[in-house]
């Protein structure tokens, strides 16, 4: 049983007996002196894919769903639905596209390093790396000496995703992002 303050996002947590799935949380911390900090949490169902919204106190204590993590790959698309690996027991799973809105423009076909959640048998979510690794596909000529300064400019991704990337650099370099926040770490 997780308290409030110990929840992460990809967590599944039961709230009225039905799966909810961590999408973001919040923290708010109040100034006032004896304050309690709270912990605004948006989730999704794992059934219906309703959003739901809540604040706890960080000893709020929340039920935990009996889930089963396992490493996948990722296969292909097959239209609304997407394939999955399990790479241990090679059994192929199916998650609706909904279901995985967040992650999809991550997924590269063949990728590995993906964690599956499984309730009685079924994929209802992935969990993707924290940090992926992508080829700027697109942005301006690099600034010679413009690692001295913290200046940045917009870079496509070989993903399609946009992200602010430094100056210095160019077409056709790969880079890591975070996938959480979207944003540059470092060159790969």
């Amino acid at each position: 049983m997780p308290k409030a303050c110990d929840l992460k996002k990809g967590q599944v947590v039961d709230i009225s007996g039905e799966p909810y799935l961590v999408k973001h949380i919040d923290v708010r911390t109040p100034s006032a002196r004896g304050a309690v900090t709270l912990y605004k949490v948006r989730f999704s169902s794992i059934k219906t894919r309703q959003k739901y919204e809540n604040s706890y106190k960080g000893n709020d204590m929340l039920d935990d769903v009996d889930l089963q993590r396992k490493p996948v790959q990722y296969l292909y698309p097959d239209g609304d639905l997407h394939v999955f690996m399990d790479t241990v027991e090679y059994g192929q799973y199916m998650i609706a596209q909904d279901s995985i809105d967040d992650e999809l423009v991550w997924l590269t076909d063949g990728m590995e390093d993906i964690v599956g959640m499984f309730i009685d048998g079924n994929l209802v979510a992935v969990e993707i790396p924290a940090s992926l690794v992508f080829e700027i596909t697109q942005t301006a000529p690099g600034i010679k000496g413009a690692s001295a300064t913290a200046r940045t400019k917009p870079a496509a991704l070989s993903n399609g995703v946009e992200i602010q990337v430094p100056e210095y650099l160019e077409n056709g370099e790969m880079v890591k992002v975070n996938t959480e926040t979207r944003k540059y770490i470092s060159r790969a």
